[in-house]
């Protein structure tokens, strides 16, 4: 019997049995769609935090200077208690890092954390909880900010303290309705007056977050109301990626130069970039991938056990079509090949399901919540190959004792 009709056969053998082959594969439906669900969320967050999260911290292709590093996760008392011993990053350490790294595209100064969060006021409108910041003017450069209306503040509103400020989209739509209505007007922060001189264009969400409600004023201005941070940034912006490693090593040997530390002494400050960011998601996703195999795993034996009963079952029920075929002149070979084929069809069939049932669930995931998902060409391999493999693996027996069934008493039962 050729390949394909075989393959023809198994198709019209799971289609007059519709709603037995349905419950019969709804193991295999279940584990490959829940695996394409997970890896396509997964696979959508390794790409959202190292494309949105990482990048809107850090800025694209820059790193920073800090006092404090980039960690997510848990840190010891005693670590903690270093970190806080370290010098405040200050602008004489800018001026430093500015002649180690001339070719970089930007550098800017930022207040760091503690950040404030104030009242903004315009007439009688307020919009509260906002953001503010202290930055110095290439800031914007750094972190790649469009203007919807208006242009940043300069160098000459920083060093003469000018009571200017930049605000985040959200909070001039909130209090003017169109950005380009805000440029120029004065609102009040924390009781001071300061005039709008741009608005920067709309940056999203991050996971549900908004990054468009803040205030940024010049460095020394916000010093001026809020006092100094305990930490303070420098942020290098680098032509390329490619050149932000030799970048980061100049920055560190200029700080250690500005801070007279001896060869033996270890950085009193962090040169960082987002990667600690992805590192931290890296280790998470590699727990998660290591229990989802094990679940995927059992639910793919369980319907792998179902099918082999299925078509043992197949089996009983047509043995005296099996006796038939080799009074015909069908070969052991040929009835192994139409039960194995069988088997294959329904557990690839119970695949395609899967990952049509995973794709809808992943697509259901990114509409209904912030989380992304992506689902990835490898994840739509290992579900079809899952498919194909089980119903071999779980097919071979039916199979076999379906060829070594003896002609003659096949014929005879009923």
């Amino acid at each position: 019997m050729p390949l394909s009709e075989a393959i023809l056969q198994a198709l019209q053998t799971a289609w007059s049995h519709k709603l037995r082959s349905f419950f019969t594969l709804l193991g295999i439906i279940v584990s490959v769609g829940f695996l394409v669900a997970v890896v396509a969320v997964i696979q959508g967050m390794n790409a959202y935090v190292r494309e949105r999260i990482a990048g809107a911290i850090v800025g694209v292709n820059a790193f920073q200077i800090r006092r404090d590093p980039i960690q997510v996760g848990f840190i010891d008392d005693e670590a903690w208690k270093k970190i806080q011993r370290r010098p405040i990053i200050t602008a004489e350490d800018v001026a430093h890092v500015e002649r180690a790294v001339p070719d970089a595209e930007a550098i800017s100064l930022q207040s760091g954390w503690p950040t404030p969060m104030a009242d903004v006021q315009w007439r009688n409108r307020t919009v509260g909880d906002v953001l503010v910041f202290g930055v110095t003017p290439p800031f914007v450069v750094v972190q790649d900010y469009a203007f919807a209306a208006g242009a940043p503040f300069t160098d000459v509103d920083q060093r003469q303290r000018r009571l200017v400020a930049v605000l985040g989209f959200d909070v001039a739509e909130k209090l003017f309705g169109a950005p380009e209505l805000a440029v120029g007007s004065a609102i009040r922060v924390r009781g001071a007056q300061l005039t709008i001189t741009g608005v920067i264009a709309k940056k999203g969400t991050v996971l549900g977050q908004s990054w468009d409600g803040f205030v940024m004023l010049p460095l020394t201005t916000f010093e001026a109301l809020y006092g100094r941070r305990q930490t303070t940034v420098i942020s290098v912006k680098m032509p390329a990626a490619a050149r932000v490693a030799d970048g980061m090593l100049r920055a560190e040997e200029a700080m250690r130069i500005a801070h007279r530390l001896r060869p033996a002494q270890e950085d009193d400050f962090t040169v960082d970039t987002g990667e600690g960011l992805i590192a931290f998601w890296g280790k998470l996703t590699r727990v998660i991938f290591t229990v989802v195999p094990a679940v995927v795993g059992i639910g793919i034996v369980v319907g792998g056990i179902v099918i082999m009963n299925i078509m043992l079952m197949s089996v009983t029920e047509r043995t005296r079509e099996i006796g038939i075929l080799k009074s015909l002149g069908a070969s052991r070979r040929d009835i192994r090949r139409q039960f194995l084929a069988e088997s294959a069809i329904l557990s690839l069939l119970g695949g395609v399901a899967g990952l049509l049932a995973g794709s809808a669930l992943a697509a259901l995931v990114q509409v209904a919540s912030p989380l992304p998902a992506r689902v990835t060409a490898w994840s739509v391999a290992v579900a079809l190959g899952l498919g194909i493999s089980v119903g071999i693996v779980f097919g071979v027996y039916p199979a076999h004792r379906a060829a070594r069934l003896d002609p003659i008493e096949a014929l005879r039962a009923e």
